[in-house]
């Protein structure tokens, strides 16, 4: 993106600094956005398989597979979808949980009335709430940070989290997810004068920061333990938002940041001063996350993601992440799903 479009889009918030106070203040709010698109049909395209197993356990769930370890796609309405259109007035929407401050993902755009949600993910909520509610803007939006996704979840508090959210299996302990619905990476991000390369040697006596809860956190402590990252590294510093994160790397309090690639590349676009070092250094998966005994949800999901990936995906792709993470990247196309044969 050139560097004109990142300051146009960014005029009002006074730097990404302003921007990251301005989240914090609307934490609280909820906001419902239109949408234009509708769910087409629910059939597989090419590629999509089904996978032997059982329903995902957290005891039986291989790490290199857990994007697998989901439902297969059903249109039929069951608990959890009753409970939803049970709700009558103003209350007859979808709640999801969703970030506020991930540029392209799921962010308040300043320029637009009211500072309106707009993003990735937040494409794919109206999606959703089109084909269970009829309806693009039946949705309540609760921003919510990185590491209240999986409480939000288990307390009710919202019915899907729709928020850059990797599929492992620790969280599948605690919640469902949907199949993949975007493939990235952990990277590192750093100034461009920074000695720093990517994720190796030269992060050795750096201050590093993740988000709390964050599969990035959980890479660079299991590494360090295992003598893979040096001991030196100090990745002490957690952030509630990794926009936070961002903010920190610009006050000079810490070396680099580590979060997903697609993140890592939205924020890079904000701040010309700071780049990716080296190439991903995990696989991971984004997935909607659900609670653990809403199987109708997971599936009606599974239907909608049919559709979504055949028509949708890929216009809001090319509409908000083409530009960071480019036409013809290995995130540039939706992954292909499997599924469980439950017994």
């Amino acid at each position: 993106m050139h560097a004109a479009r990142v300051r146009a889009s960014l005029r009002g918030w006074g730097g990404v600094g302003a921007m990251a106070v301005l989240c914090a203040l609307a934490l609280a709010f909820v906001l419902l956005l239109p949408c234009t698109q509708r769910a087409p049909h629910d059939g597989r395209p090419a590629g999509q398989r089904v996978a032997t197993g059982t329903e995902a356990r957290a005891d039986n769930c291989n790490p290199s597979e857990a994007q697998n370890q989901t439902l297969s796609p059903s249109g039929a309405d069951g608990p959890a979808i009753d409970a939803i259109k049970a709700r009558t007035g103003a209350k007859r929407k979808l709640i999801v949980g969703v970030d506020q401050n991930s540029y392209h993902w799921g962010y308040r755009n300043p320029n637009t009335q009211g500072a309106e949600l707009e993003g990735f993910d937040i494409d794919l909520v109206h999606r959703i709430a089109q084909d269970i509610l009829g309806d693009p803007e039946a949705v309540q939006f609760k921003a919510i940070p990185t590491s209240q996704r999986i409480p939000a979840i288990q307390d009710g508090r919202v019915d899907m989290v729709v928020r850059t959210m990797t599929i492992n299996c620790e969280r599948l302990s605690q919640v469902a997810f949907s199949a993949p619905y975007f493939k990235t990476g952990q990277q590192v991000l750093a100034p461009k004068s920074s000695s720093i390369t990517g994720y190796n040697a030269t992060l050795a006596h750096k201050k590093v920061c993740t988000a709390a809860g964050s599969t990035a956190y959980t890479k660079l402590d299991a590494d360090r333990k295992a003598g893979t990252l040096p001991a030196s590294t100090d990745i002490s510093t957690t952030v509630p938002n990794q926009l936070d994160c961002l903010v920190r790397l610009q006050l000079g309090e810490v070396d680099a940041v580590v979060t997903d690639g697609a993140l890592a590349a939205s924020q890079a676009a904000q701040d010309p001063t700071v780049e990716l070092k080296g190439g991903a250094f995990t696989t991971e998966y984004y997935g909607v996350a659900m609670k653990k005994d809403a199987s109708d949800l997971v599936r009606r999901v599974n239907r909608i993601l049919v559709g979504y990936r055949a028509s949708g995906w890929q216009a809001s792709y090319d509409q908000w992440l083409s530009a960071t993470l480019g036409k013809d990247s290995s995130a540039s196309k939706p992954p292909a799903p499997q599924y469980l044969r439950t017994s």
